[in-house]
């Protein structure tokens, strides 16, 4: 066997095994979920246009985009960090809606805290209605 040969397998190793590991973190996990309300702080709430995603692998998966009518009474959420979705779930754009958090254009809450161990569940609301959640890391692992 030649050199050329054991580069070729050794490439042709990776570049499957880098589609694989590409895959399994943008697709393989995802189920899309449907929702007709959201609870915020124990109180169900009326959603409507629900498009959501969320995984067993990882609490920290949920994403979903959805109008809210009425302003949730709730804490504010500390630290609101919205976490990046996968590519094709084009609805959440965790960039702009970290920059309407920053502005003072749309108004966190605390959803839910310890939903699962060390991690929250924060609702975003924009004045118009639309609507942001995502589960978040809570101060038990800040500095890990």
């Amino acid at each position: 066997m030649t050199g050329r040969m054991i580069v070729i397998g050794l490439v042709g190793f990776a570049a499957l095994f880098g589609l694989g590991l590409w895959y399994a973190q943008f697709y393989a996990f995802y189920e899309e979920t449907t929702a007709q309300e959201v609870e915020i702080n124990g109180v169900a709430y009326s959603v409507a246009d629900w498009t959501g995603i969320d995984a067993s692998s990882s609490p920290l998966k949920l994403r979903a985009c959805f109008q809210l009518a009425e302003t949730p009474e709730a804490p504010l959420a500390p630290e609101p960090t919205p976490l990046v979705a996968p590519p094709w779930f084009d609805c959440f754009d965790a960039g702009a809606i970290d920059a309407a958090l920053r502005a003072g254009e749309a108004v966190a809450y605390l959803a839910a805290r310890e939903e699962a161990l060390g991690v929250n569940r924060i609702v975003v609301r924009y004045p118009d209605g639309r609507a942001f959640m995502w589960r978040q890391l809570n101060e038990r692992y800040a500095n890990q």
